[in-house]
Formats: structure tokens, sequence, C-alpha cells
């Protein structure tokens, strides 16, 4: 998630404080093939209005704890690196 200071924030999304934005790493297979909107179209059809992402990144990998554990806080430092930059 991430506040409404996103320099990129995108057209037609409310700025409401924060929102809900997704981190994706697509399969090999479904690379170039897969669109934003399509996660997104999909999670708004089978989601809770709260719930589902906003805003889409596709990515090459998360960064993962030493357990193998998606490493959220470190996703939120650059999320917030991100912002500041802007």
């Amino acid at each position: 998630m991430f506040t409404r200071h996103y320099p990129h924030w995108p057209p037609g999304v409310p700025n409401r404080g924060e929102t809900v934005k997704a981190v994706v790493v697509l399969k090999p297979a479904a690379r170039g093939k897969v669109q934003p909107e399509d996660i997104s179209n999909w999670a708004k059809a089978h989601m809770a209005a709260f719930k589902y992402p906003r805003v889409v990144e596709f990515v090459e990998q998360l960064p993962k704890t030493g357990t193998g554990k998606i490493f959220w806080r470190k996703l939120q430092e650059e999320e917030n690196r991100k912002c500041a930059s802007g």
C-alpha cells in the first residue's frame, strides 16, 4: 500500500490515503500476455471492493527473507523510496 503522495498516481483511482497495490511475479509463459488491468479486473470480480488492487506492478522477483518468506518490509521501503524520489 502507498500513500496519497505517490508520484505516479494512476488516472481514475480515487486519492483517499492508502490504497491496495499488487506486486506480481508473472510466470514466464504469461510475460507479455498479461496486463496490469487483467489482474485488477480479475481481482475486482472475485474480491471485496476494499481488497482488490487499484495499482498493479510486475517485478522479476519478490524480496525474500532468509527463511524464504516474502520480505514485506523491504517492499514497503522500496515503495517509500520511490515516493520520496518522485
